[in-house]
């Protein structure tokens, strides 16, 4: 039975990946602050600590790992401590990063548009640096400290019904309620990734020999022009996008230009990424559904 670790596991898709190692028969470990209250399968073990204090960390590097996940990791520092806790105590590190280490650009992203292994590393915690830098900083110095075999899987916007932070509810909302949405550039093109498949594609590439960055996204990509005619379709009224609104109203999704990955290189390993077109206007049906009940 394969022993993991998995540090931040009980929101979105980190709950969905543990129940998938779970149903794979996994001793699994759950370590969070302990501040959110969810319901996990009984043989979940849980661990308290604060993910931000190396001695608090330090409790987790008192056991051998054959898989770590991170899904709280922010900064160099955060990193650095992994580095020295989890040294020698772990098969391989899943660290969750994110489409934003890249830079906007037209053409589909490969891994190779950031190169983690000759950034320059500056030692900041999470408070001290932007998301961005933050998981920058993180990739370089996992790949550049080499303790451990590691993957740095790439996702974009995680979706899924319960998406806490509520980005894709909030253009069907503004639809609904005919309020102006602020989109500086209509045409850009964006890749989702279902909270589903993120968690299938995190308890696949533990099993691989894939180490380094690697892309994790759905399949086909929508502009965000496309996405609120979408939403107008099923809402039934036309989404009123504008180039300039309230802060309050400006799209969640509002990118300056196109920010989409090409995740070749993860399906030529073998995952089955899921089609865009099949599953997001589906989740846009379902979250219609949602409002007009909760407004109800």
């Amino acid at each position: 039975m394969k022993k993991v670790l998995v540090l931040g596991g009980t929101r979105f898709f980190g709950k969905r990946l543990v129940q998938l190692l779970v149903e794979a028969g996994a001793d699994v470990t759950v370590a969070t602050r302990g501040l959110t209250q969810v319901e996990l399968p009984a043989s979940v073990k849980r661990m308290t600590l604060d993910r931000d204090d190396v001695h608090s960390l330090a409790v987790a590097g008192e056991e051998q790992w054959d898989v770590v996940y991170d899904n709280i990791c922010y900064s160099s520092q955060n990193a650095m401590d992994a580095c020295k806790v989890f040294r020698g105590k772990v098969g391989k590190y899943v660290l969750t990063s994110t489409l934003s280490v890249y830079d906007y650009a037209e053409e589909p992203l490969q891994e190779e548009a950031f190169d983690p292994f000759s950034y320059e590393i500056n030692r900041k915690t999470r408070d001290e640096t932007t998301y961005q830098e933050g998981k920058r900083q993180a990739e370089a110095v996992f790949f550049e400290e080499k303790a451990f075999p590691v993957v740095a899987v790439r996702f974009p916007i995680v979706l899924a019904e319960d998406d806490y932070t509520r980005r894709l509810w909030f253009h069907i909302e503004h639809v609904q309620e005919e309020r102006p949405i602020g989109l500086t550039n209509p045409a850009a093109k964006m890749c989702f990734i279902h909270a589903q498949e993120a968690a299938q594609f995190l308890a696949w590439v533990a099993t691989t020999s894939i180490t380094g960055p690697v892309n994790a996204c759905s399949d086909g990509t929508v502009s965000l022009a496309e996405l609120m005619e979408m939403i107008g379709q099923t809402v039934g009224k036309p989404a009123r996008m504008e180039p300039t609104t309230d802060a309050s109203d400006a799209s969640p999704f509002g990118f300056v230009a196109s920010f989409y990955m090409d995740n070749g290189k993860a399906k030529a390993a073998g995952f089955p990424f899921w089609s865009l077109d099949e599953w997001l206007p589906v989740l846009v049906k379902n979250l219609n559904e949602e409002y007009i009940t909760e407004k109800a």
